[in-house]
């Protein structure tokens, strides 16, 4: 059984103190597959560390983060084009909007995501979706956009099943991670209305861990307890969601 984590920090200063254990342990769990988001510029060397440390196990994306477009985001995404020119990502990501942290950077966040969007049609590349607050506004901007180049991840889907629709409809896979644990996580009640082959798995480690270690860190071999989740929720085996998910994993990323 190989199972897949779409998106995890590993990088995350939340593992400086244990990265090599932790990973060891998802892989001693089958959780073989890790695709790294990016945030912005300063994680790129630590990102490449990873990379350099786990070469079979881990896959960089590129991307910059809607929580670090700021006064300085196009000299971000300068370093966005010049890292895809040098060589190969396998998304862009992690992108989009959140409005949770700070609404007043709507505008260049848009931009900045729109810009984003086209260079992974350029490079024929999925993109990751980051939305916070903000399902309305990145349809928007997908409904801007979208054709047949545009598809990818909507990450740590947590919207309604018409916002699901609305997201697969866009060609994009749902992220599923800790908020289908969550006893007010609502997803769990429609997701079995979601076909599978719309469906990853995901962590968001070292964020969003799933019960029983909500509050905690998260890390990637707790993917296992979503893929249990949904287990239940599909009442199918675990062996078939992690055959289904990585799977549809392989189409998105290409490998």
């Amino acid at each position: 059984m190989i199972i897949t984590d779409t998106h995890t920090h590993l990088y995350s200063e939340a593992f400086d103190e244990d990265r090599s254990e932790m990973i060891e342990r998802a892989i001693s769990q089958n959780v073989s597959r890790f695709f790294i988001p990016a945030i912005d510029s300063s994680y790129t060397e630590a990102m490449l560390q990873l990379e350099n440390d786990f070469p079979e196990h881990v896959f960089l994306m590129m991307g910059l983060h809607p929580t670090s477009v700021k006064d300085n985001y196009k000299d971000e995404l300068q370093h966005v084009e010049d890292m895809l020119g040098e060589r190969h990502f396998y998304a862009i990501g992690e992108i989009g909007i959140d409005l949770y942290w700070d609404t007043s950077t709507l505008e260049i966040q848009k931009a900045a995501f729109k810009h984003q969007i086209n260079l992974a049609k350029a490079y024929d590349l999925p993109i990751v979706i980051h939305c916070r607050e903000a399902f309305d506004e990145i349809f928007e901007v997908l409904e801007e956009v979208k054709d047949d180049k545009l598809f990818g991840i909507f990450h740590c889907f947590t919207g309604t099943i018409e916002q699901a629709h609305q997201a697969i409809s866009y060609n994009m896979k749902l992220g599923i991670g800790g908020v289908a644990t969550f006893k007010n996580g609502k997803i769990d009640q429609f997701l079995n209305a979601i076909d599978l082959k719309h469906i990853v798995l995901e962590t968001d480690s070292p964020y969003l861990a799933p019960k029983p270690y909500r509050g905690k860190r998260n890390e990637s071999a707790y993917v296992i307890k979503v893929l249990e989740k949904l287990s239940e929720i599909y009442s199918v085996s675990e062996e078939k969601i992690a055959e289904i998910t990585t799977q549809n994993s392989k189409e998105i990323f290409g490998i």
